[in-house]
């Protein structure tokens, strides 16, 4: 099993990792949750996904076992910033609601979003949890590399669970909304805690 950090200045070196991180997105959000996303050439896509980005990859032997997008909340491409403050600012037509945040949305060089964050259905339960903790490391590490000292995103309402296990000091941003077919939750990871 391997961890990789995708950017667009490195996607040359990988080969198909970088579309083969969009075709599992495409068959967990579209084909496995039933999102209505964009979609082209097997792949699943948003207006996040540009050069201001990074992905995340757990693979083996080409196939994409889990995976994350991380976006710095400063970012900005035409009307678009990151999906979380796009939400409250109802950039996104309602497709997440406004009320997602206690707060206002962050906007700070030393906070990246994480979304997009997915397992294969397929993996085994007695592996899920391997893939997850790598999948969960290589994005802390990764986003840490980037000069984030906290990560925002909006998972599903279940994060306690799976997201104290890693070690992680996560927080509720905001109310658990109901989103298409189930209920989410943003949350708040404080990283700095282990930069040093």
């Amino acid at each position: 099993m391997q961890t990789t950090t995708l950017s667009f200045a490195n996607i040359h070196v990988y080969g198909e990792l970088f579309a083969n991180i969009f075709r599992a997105r495409k068959q967990s959000f579209i084909i496995q949750k039933n999102w209505d996303l964009p979609q082209t050439d097997d792949m699943e896509f948003d207006q996040y996904d540009t050069p201001l980005s990074r992905w995340v990859a757990i693979h083996e032997r080409g196939r994409v076992l889990a995976g994350v997008r991380l976006t710095p909340t400063t970012a900005r491409c035409g009307m678009y910033s990151y999906m979380i403050r796009d939400a409250q600012l109802d950039l996104l037509g309602g497709s997440i609601p406004q009320n997602l945040l206690d707060q206002e949305a962050p906007v700070d060089a030393g906070t990246w979003e994480a979304s997009r964050l997915f397992v294969d259905h397929t993996i085994p339960q007695r592996e899920r949890r391997r893939v997850h903790m790598n999948l969960v490391a290589e994005m802390t590490n990764s986003a840490r590399a980037l000069g984030a000292s906290r990560l925002v995103c909006l998972v599903a309402s279940t994060w306690p669970r799976w997201l104290s296990p890693c070690g992680l000091d996560a927080q509720a941003m905001g109310p658990v909304v109901w989103i298409d077919d189930g209920y989410f939750q943003c949350v708040s990871i404080n990283l700095s805690a282990k930069m040093h």
